[in-house]
């Protein structure tokens, strides 16, 4: 146990525990929008149930860390292109994702939102295998990640939690504020849209830095962000006070 007194282990914690809410802002802003479509009382449930997941699922990979390292073999190929069973997880999650988000932009269009609700695609089950399903795939990612920058498991581990637990507090005010400003809705499903392309391409071999669709992001959300602060304050009724002076004899 030595090594938890050593500066190299809270460094590396902290590098890991950061790098892991960076890599999980796309797990959650999905998660946030498919959670919106459940009834409201069940909606908390469904947040802290999904990044639960999450967690456990993130654990899991990372204690058979050498079966996931096992998935860069070379399954098959297809015209010559080797094809190994991260880049078949990859193509199936990008496509999930480019599917789920184009349905969701869809409804939304087409104003079928809240008979969705009420519907099959609402119920608590089914929304939980969606986020089961996506967990797996922004998984791989910071498991990877997470191996390449410590060497115990157990901060891995430690990381991991204490990431999913600053998620789970910030969960309810991002979805409120995803679910109260539509156009921010319509952003994030569109950045999803275009991780679901960068999930195909890194599954051809295309290697896009997460950096650049991370910063893309962030810059689009600060325009809207200040494109609402704006509307709002263009919004509020002007009150107009009387200070000119009254003139006595005009009375």
């Amino acid at each position: 146990m030595d090594w938890i007194m050593q500066p190299e282990t809270w460094i590396a914690l902290a590098t890991l525990t950061a790098l892991e809410i960076v890599l999980g802002i796309d797990n959650i802003i999905f998660l946030s929008i498919i959670v919106g479509r459940l009834p409201k009382k069940q909606q908390p449930k469904g947040r802290i149930i999904g990044l639960g997941l999450a967690m456990l699922t993130r654990i899991a990979l990372l204690l058979s860390i050498t079966w996931v390292m096992g998935l860069t073999a070379t399954l098959f190929a297809i015209f010559s292109h080797p094809v190994s069973g991260r880049d078949v997880i990859l193509i199936s999650g990008g496509l999930f994702l480019i599917a789920k988000s184009t349905q969701e932009i869809h409804q939304s269009l087409e104003g079928t939102e809240q008979a969705m609700k009420s519907g099959s695609a609402g119920s608590f089950a089914f929304t939980m295998v969606q986020i089961a399903v996506l967990d797996i795939v922004f998984s791989l990612d910071s498991v990877i990640t997470a191996v390449g920058l410590a060497n115990k498991v157990e901060v891995m581990i430690v990381a991991i939690v204490i990431a999913i637990c600053i998620m789970m507090l910030a969960s309810k005010t991002i979805s409120d504020f995803v679910d109260e400003h539509p156009t921010i809705k319509m952003l994030a499903l569109s950045f999803l849209i275009l991780v679901g392309v960068t999930l195909l391409a890194e599954s051809a071999g295309y290697e896009i830095p997460r950096g650049y669709i991370y910063f893309a992001m962030a810059f689009s959300v600060s325009v809207e962000v200040l494109n609402i602060r704006m509307r709002s304050k263009a919004a509020k009724p002007l009150h107009l006070h009387n200070t000119l002076p009254v003139d006595d004899d005009s009375i």
